[in-house]
């Protein structure tokens, strides 16, 4: 009896170890990401981070705030990261350059702008020809959402300088505070700002911008090429977790995955969160399948000309890399 109860003792022993070095050599892939912004409206990417999808396929996330296209374009291109979280225009500028190892977008993110527009009164009945003659503080030149309001402004006969007057000369952060203390007759803002603004009496929300300017790609994941060719077996985790998010945040109401994202948003409370939540879920704000289409792709390069900050369009086929996106879909979605 003791020999057999030795043995067995060794057998676990030797178990144990070499379950020790296996749980010791298993590695994790550390993936350098930089967003534009941090914002309520990239809850997908936070939900995967603070449910554990992404440490469940083996990586590690190393976040940092670009606070700009550019500079999160400018740190993929320097190697200060490994994909950028930023609208796809930076994408086609770079393409268009000529740069022989461009950056491609292989995960579309959300689908539509996603600010609304803020007025000083209460208009249930709104329509946008109410803005003619008005000043609209619309965000910077050059940037999407001064683009896509353009746009949406331009389709109902409205133009700067003409019959309304778009004020682009507040940067992004300082649009609802330059609002509250007196500039435009609106403002467009993003959630959850919009909702507390509409709270504390400060102003009432009467639209939504992406809502009326249709599905473009407004955020995405990018990567240089020779990154997704070197690192294939990463890009595909991370699509998995975040097709594993987006399907959380889906099916999951807003109030419980709001308490997941407080941790991302510390000065903001769970009514807020929860509200901007249900305020993009309403205007359908985030993809279900990253595939970037090529209807949305030229749509917004429609907005871009509309603007006159397109010199030349680019290929769908050029920037969009659809090979992750598309199989993962089917997988998790079915």
């Amino acid at each position: 009896m003791k020999k057999i109860i030795a043995a067995i003792i060794s057998v676990c022993i030797m178990a144990f170890s070499f379950a020790s070095c296996g749980e010791g050599t298993t590695k994790t892939a550390k993936i350098r990401l930089n967003e534009v912004t941090h914002s309520v409206f990239y809850a997908p990417l936070y939900i995967a981070l603070e449910n554990g999808f992404f440490k469940d396929e083996g990586l590690e996330i190393e976040l940092t705030n670009g606070g700009g296209a550019d500079k999160v374009m400018t740190a993929l291109l320097s190697g200060g990261a490994d994909i950028g979280l930023m609208g796809v225009e930076a994408s086609i500028y770079v393409h268009n350059e000529g740069k022989k190892d461009a950056p491609v977008v292989f995960g579309q993110l959300t689908k539509r702008d996603g600010s609304f527009l803020v007025s000083r009164n209460p208009e249930p009945d709104f329509k946008w020809s109410d803005l003619e003659g008005k000043e609209i503080i619309a965000g910077r030149t050059g940037g999407v959402p001064a683009m896509t309001f353009e746009y949406v402004v331009n389709k109902y006969g409205l133009y700067n300088g003409k019959n309304v007057t778009l004020n682009n000369d507040i940067a992004f952060n300082l649009m609802g505070p330059a609002f509250e203390s007196g500039t435009g007759d609106y403002t467009t803002l993003f959630e959850p700002t919009a909702s507390e603004y509409e709270r504390a009496g400060k102003g009432y929300i009467v639209a939504s911008v992406g809502k009326e300017s249709g599905e473009i790609p407004y955020t995405a994941f990018t990567a240089l090429k020779s990154y997704l060719n070197k690192n294939g077996e990463t890009v595909e985790k991370f699509i998995k977790a975040m097709y594993k998010a987006i399907k959380y945040l889906n099916e999951t109401d807003e109030t419980t995955v709001a308490e997941s994202l407080l941790k991302q948003f510390p000065d903001t409370s769970l009514n807020s969160i929860s509200t901007a939540l249900k305020s993009y879920k309403q205007i359908d704000a985030w993809t279900t399948d990253m595939t970037m289409s090529k209807t949305a792709f030229e749509n917004l390069q429609n907005v871009m000309e509309n603007a006159g900050e397109l010199d030349k369009r680019a290929n769908y086929e050029d920037i969009a890399y659809n090979e992750y996106a598309t199989k993962f879909y089917r997988e998790i979605f079915g």
